[in-house]
């Protein structure tokens, strides 16, 4: 249990540090004051410009790839024999998503948790991450909602893994089990943390990616 709470709690406090807070703050400017008022790569795009937006999008997909990769190996505390794996890796991968939507270190105000959802899942089980990556282009290209296309990329995620399961494609035992708990958590939490999108969606308000700045998107 000591491995578990540690390494979960290191995930955390990785995932703490969006990129887009800790790059604007670097530069005197706190992006949560500007467009959308997230944290993330879309109102980084949007309210910064293409450069710092992809510097935003490194951080938040390498950090999803280091809580998901490495701190589950990290040498310290000593390996339980007793802890899976699996599940410790589906563990950390979950926490450094939520350390980005709840940063400890910023007021418990972060992004939507897209990037680093992908970065963690890439980490994780990166085969799903092409089927899902692919729903998130094909989402987008037909409607231009980026919120919309996060939205069902993350939901398809979970049904992904059944389809795999079924083929005989999908990982054995625990392994799998982690990963479509890992795969069921992403998919709410996505929702949740668009929740104003989806109000705006049904609402016919929620703009185009194409369209003038909107509050909405992927963080």
């Amino acid at each position: 249990m000591l491995e578990l709470g540690v390494k979960t709690l290191l995930a955390y406090l990785l995932g703490a540090l969006p990129g887009a807070l800790v790059l604007g703050l670097a530069s005197g400017v706190d992006i949560r004051t500007l467009g959308s008022g997230n944290a993330g790569a879309t109102n980084a795009l949007r309210t910064r410009g293409a450069r710092f937006a992809l510097a935003v999008l490194a951080i938040d997909l390498g950090k999803g790839v280091i809580g998901a990769v490495l701190v589950p190996r990290w040498p310290w505390p000593a390996a339980d024999p007793d802890l899976d794996r699996a599940w410790l890796a589906a563990a950390a991968a979950a926490a450094v998503v939520v350390g980005h939507v709840y940063p400890v270190w910023f007021g418990f105000r972060g992004g939507k948790g897209v990037a680093t959802l992908a970065g963690a899942l890439a980490g994780l089980a990166p085969a799903y991450l092409l089927a899902v990556l692919a729903v998130w282009l094909a989402v987008l290209g037909g409607t231009r909602v980026v919120s919309l296309a996060s939205v069902l990329a993350a939901a398809s995620l979970p049904f992904v893994l059944i389809g795999s399961a079924a083929l005989g494609l999908a990982p054995h035992g625990h392994r799998f089990v982690a990963v479509f708990a890992f795969a069921l958590f992403a998919a709410l939490l996505t929702v949740f943390t668009h929740r104003a999108n989806l109000v705006r969606l049904r609402a016919g308000t929620e703009p185009r990616l194409a369209g003038r700045a909107t509050a909405g998107g992927a963080r």
